[in-house]
Order: structure tokens, then C-alpha cells, then sequence
């Protein structure tokens, strides 16, 4: 699911998906360059990402002014909250 909602001041921006969520303890650090959630994708016999997608994400919608945040639903899956001003 995608939703932007403008506010007064900003734009809030919520990106949810269905998968198992991300762990809690690990909550805090995937905004981390290199860091990977599934350890199984550290090995070099399997194709795997970088660990710099959500780093970069990061990176840019500070760079608007912005804040970005993970967090788990309840329900399952995880979800990103961006805020931009407008």
C-alpha cells in the first residue's frame, strides 16, 4: 500500500507491505549503509542487494528535509513513514 497525505506544512507519506515485518532488534539499524536484515544474504554464493537501498532512501529524503521511519504493523508487515514539507 502507498498513501501520500498533505498536511498543512507537509507531505506524509506511508509505505506498507504484507511481508513478516523486520524484526524488532533490528528496527534501528535498517537505515544503516550495508546493513542486511537476513543474515543468509551476507554470503557471497548468494545474489544478494548491496544493504544500501534504504540507506540511500534515507539519505535523500533528508536531503528534501524530511524524516523517514520503519516501523512494524500489528497485522503484520512493515511500514515506512516518510514526512516532507511542502
Amino acid at each position: 500500500m502507498l498513501r501520500a497525505e498533505p498536511r498543512e506544512s507537509h507531505v506524509h507519506i506511508t509505505v506498507r507491505d504484507t511481508g513478516p515485518g523486520i524484526p524488532a532488534e533490528h528496527l534501528p539499524r535498517v537505515f544503516d549503509r550495508f546493513y542486511k536484515v537476513d543474515p543468509s544474504r551476507t554470503t557471497t554464493d548468494t545474489v544478494s542487494g548491496s544493504g544500501l537501498g534504504l540507506s540511500i532512501v534515507r539519505t535523500i529524503v533528508e536531503r528534501h528535509g524530511g524524516t523517514i521511519s520503519a516501523t512494524n504493523a500489528e497485522d503484520g508487515g512493515a511500514i515506512f513513514e516518510i514526512v516532507l514539507p511542502r
